[in-house]
């Protein structure tokens, strides 16, 4: 698409001395108000330089360029001169590139070349994959899409919590109350009851403790019989994770979890000792951050175990030593902040110079109505439950309005439309806020949400059906395509948020925020349906009709395209 920026700072650098392009175009501006144009250009730091009042230099500009064919009008409006784009030329050099990319539309090669690392999800095993866990999952994936249509190699990694004390308490709890019926009947939900209770008991009999400690230490020296045990609940917990992800069209290309780093660690505890980074703190070894205000990083304890800043270390130096990363990014959420922090300074402290390639991205918090989630008192809702209900819930709304519908396409769109809602309404706020988790909320299909969206992508195939396969392949192939048919305000309107589409995406790619393409993607949807209830599409002159079709079929894309960034499915009907 031609960059109308670029272009009009070049007519600009015509007129005018003592300023570069480049701080040219870093003036122009995009008005709020559209009655003040497309772009305008303030001239008040040009009257030091040209020595005369910023009106008059402005007056000077919008004469100079007023007759270039890029412009339908160019007016001087006190210090500015504010330009009005040819509504033709921006439709028609819009549309070409839509339609040319089709699915491809918004995609960029800015990454070619450079791998990206993206860790998300990332449960602990043995434990339920409750709603806190959909902040981490659906904000990584859909910064993994995000960076993906940006053209970087992406690689997509669970860092499982597969390792560490709760195993000797999960195993100690299992041996004494557990059966091996009722965990292959219910995983998880065993599992967390064995856990539960563990936790209750250890009140009374404080001696599990130790006996569950004791069992770790057996693990950590791969005693063959709690290694057998460790292993089958990582499996058992994997294939109800696995379910969850599936339902939610997710997957990883690695599920290297903190076990996997276990005997890769006493190379980075000795490399700081080497580097006399260790101090020894009341039995344990501690790296002093004191001097970059992150205070005392305990790094093994008393006992000699490691901890997560050590596995974090050796887990970042062994993805540069195999993927040779360009970002390593770890979608975790904002209570780890001082976690991330001192480990990577640690990082940088042991000379590693990529440190500050490893990029924290911080969410904020679920809680509910009742108070925070607490596995350990087995207070928590179950993701799969959320996601079932919103699936019921809107098989229910889709057979009140649609009694004939069949129960195979039924159960399609509720899938669809049901798990999209969740993943939306997740991704429509900025990452970093915290919220508490209601049901009525989640579950709420009117105003800005995912089911608006999908209705309106299945409201432009819907017109596209109507249209007719000639007239489709017509204006999908712009095929003598009469542009003034598309200069109405609600025309322009929406080629206008479709032009933006591919920067949008750059900005949340740079900023780690998918809020920003959730938030343009409802500008879309409503651009679209102002432009459907504005415009009479189908009219009887094909002309007319091939034209505002090519624009339906943009529309339909660009949404598509968005909804796929975010990990949704964008039906045909609805």
């Amino acid at each position: 698409m031609v960059n109308f920026k670029d272009e009009i700072a070049k007519l600009i650098a015509e007129k005018v001395e003592g300023l570069e392009l480049s701080e040219i175009q870093d003036m122009i501006e995009v008005p709020q108000d559209t009655k003040m144009g497309d772009y305008a250009f303030p001239c008040f730091k040009l009257a030091k330089v040209l020595r005369k009042a910023p009106p008059l230099i402005a007056k000077g500009i919008a004469e100079g360029i007023a007759d270039a064919p890029l412009f339908e009008k160019v007016e001087q409006v006190n210090a500015y001169v504010n330009m009005f784009i040819s509504k033709e030329e921006f439709v028609k050099d819009t549309l070409e590139e839509v339609l040319a990319k089709g699915d491809d539309f918004g995609r960029t090669d800015i990454g070619a070349g450079k791998k990206v690392i993206v860790e998300y999800s990332s449960p602990n095993i043995a434990k339920p994959f409750h709603i806190g866990h959909i902040r981490s999952t659906v904000i990584g994936n859909s910064i993994y899409k995000i960076y993906d249509a940006l053209g970087y190699d992406v690689v997509r990694i669970n860092h499982l919590g597969d390792y560490g004390t709760q195993f000797g308490k999960m195993i100690c709890a299992y041996r004494h109350w557990g059966n091996k019926e009722d965990v292959i009947k219910e995983p998880i939900k065993t599992l967390l009851s064995y856990y539960t209770k563990f936790h209750v008991e250890v009140e009374t009999h404080p001696e599990l403790d130790d006996e569950a400690r004791e069992i770790f230490t057996k693990l950590e020296h791969g005693e063959k019989e709690e290694v057998e045990l460790w292993q089958w609940f990582r499996d058992e917990s994997l294939k109800e994770f696995t379910r969850v992800y599936d339902m939610l069209g997710i997957s990883f290309d690695s599920y290297a979890g903190e076990s996997f780093y276990s005997d890769k660690m006493p190379r980075f505890v000795q490399e700081l000792a080497d580097k006399g980074l260790l101090e020894e703190s009341q039995g344990a070894q501690i790296v002093d951050l004191e001097p970059y205000g992150l205070g005392a990083a305990l790094v093994t304890k008393s006992d000699g175990s490691t901890l997560y800043i050590t596995r974090d270390i050796a887990a970042a130096v062994y993805r540069k030593e195999t993927y040779d990363f360009y970002k390593n990014i770890y979608v975790v959420a904002s209570q780890q902040n001082l976690h991330f922090q001192q480990w990577i300074q640690i990082v940088e402290l042991l000379g590693y110079e990529w440190a500050r390639d490893c990029v924290h991205i911080p969410f904020g918090l679920v809680s509910l109505e009742d108070g925070t989630m607490s596995t350990r008192e087995g207070r928590v809702v179950f993701l799969e439950d959320v996601l079932n209900k919103a699936v019921d819930k809107t098989k229910e709304i889709i057979k009140e309005k649609n009694a004939d519908a069949s129960e195979a396409d039924v159960d399609e769109i509720a899938k669809a439309v049901g798990i999209g809602a969740v993943i939306f309404q997740e991704l429509s706020n900025n990452r970093i806020k915290d919220y508490t988790f209601k049901w009525d909320k989640v579950l709420n299909f009117d105003g800005e949400t995912g089911p608006y969206v999908q209705y309106t992508h299945a409201r432009c195939a819907s017109v596209l059906r109507k249209a007719g396969e000639a007239i489709v392949k017509k204006a999908a192939a712009l095929e003598g395509v009469d542009f003034q048919y598309l200069c109405s305000e609600s025309a322009y309107e929406l080629a206008k948020l479709l032009y933006k589409f591919p920067a949008v995406i750059v900005d949340a790619g740079e900023k780690y925020e998918p809020s920003i393409v959730t938030r343009h993607i409802v500008d879309m949807a409503q651009g679209f349906n102002r432009f459907y209830h504005d415009e009479h599409i189908l009219t009887d002159n094909e002309e007319e009709q091939v034209a505002k079709v090519a624009l339906v079929i943009a529309a339909k894309d660009a949404i598509k395209n968005g909804l796929a960034l975010l990990g949704m499915k964008a039906p045909e009907r609805m």
